[in-house]
């Protein structure tokens, strides 16, 4: 798979080149797929009505338990998002479309978008994958400059730390697709590098069974936190004080599922001037 991902890199680099020194032209029948699909985003960001009924999609299965159970009991106590969020998703929503156009144009043979269901447990969940390609599964993400330097290193240190569950959603469609998993192409916002990144971890079927457990459990409705405080450490010594996980820092739900217990302050122990702002817990 390495040697394939490292051909369609090239072939896409090597058309990028050719568009610049104008060999090379974006046809007329791309441009109308690509403002398609940028003006599907642009309805469904701004025009169609946000669910507020929980129900299991592809994107979540990988969010941590005590989000979904919040997300299914209590979604009327999320924290509201901040004013720019639609616009990042429609600009990452433009980016993945503008990109796809361009493997198509340099020879990137892939199947589009499609809709698919799984059986995970008892629970059937849908979705549309990115592409196909390969006879696997692809997932094309604009990650900010740190998550593409770190997060999107490789596979194995993705599933590490995989705050949003990318792991579970390419395995999910892939599981329901009946295809193997593919990996991602992931576009850096800062910058518009771009990578593949395979998906080169022999353990779809443990990820496939973890979400059938997810569902079974969230039947059963019992409130469970995933994460506990973690120790603060300053020039690599402990401090004595709980701060809030980072997977907790990116919940909605984080200040009513620690009752009050976060106190978001200036670092107790950073001498900078500017001393950076830690969630304690307490």
């Amino acid at each position: 798979m390495l040697k394939m991902t490292q051909l369609n890199e090239l072939k896409i680099h090597q058309w990028l080149q050719n568009a610049i020194k104008g060999s090379v032209a974006m046809s007329d029948e791309t441009i109308e797929c690509v403002v398609g699909e940028i003006s599907t985003a642009l309805s469904k960001q701004f025009q169609e009505t946000r669910e507020e009924k929980f129900r299991w999609r592809m994107s979540n299965v990988g969010r941590p338990y005590c989000q979904l159970w919040y997300q299914k009991n209590k979604p009327e106590l999320a924290e509201n998002k901040n004013t720019v969020f639609l616009l990042n998703m429609i600009v990452g929503d433009i980016v993945e479309a503008v990109f796809k156009g361009v493997m198509k144009e340099a020879g990137v043979a892939f199947q589009d978008s499609k809709s698919v269901e799984g059986k995970f447990g008892e629970a059937n969940i849908k979705g549309t994958n990115d592409l196909t390609l390969d006879d696997a599964v692809w997932d094309v993400k604009t990650a900010s400059n740190w998550s593409y330097n770190n997060k999107f290193e490789s596979a194995e240190k993705l599933a590490a730390d995989d705050t949003f569950g990318y792991v579970a959603q390419l395995c999910g469609y892939a599981h329901a697709d009946d295809v193997e998993p593919g990996g991602w192409i992931v576009l850096n916002k800062n910058s518009m590098e771009f990578k593949f990144v395979p998906y080169d971890i022999p353990n779809q079927n443990e990820v496939v069974q973890e979400i059938a457990d997810k569902v079974v459990e969230l039947e059963a409705n019992k409130f469970r936190r995933c994460y506990e405080p973690v120790e603060e450490f300053y020039r690599r010594k402990p401090t004595g004080n709980k701060k809030l996980s980072v997977a907790c820092g990116f919940c909605s739900f984080r200040y009513d599922c620690w009752n009050g217990r976060i106190k978001e302050e200036p670092s107790r122990c950073s001498t900078a001037q500017e001393k950076p702002m830690v969630a304690y817990i307490d």
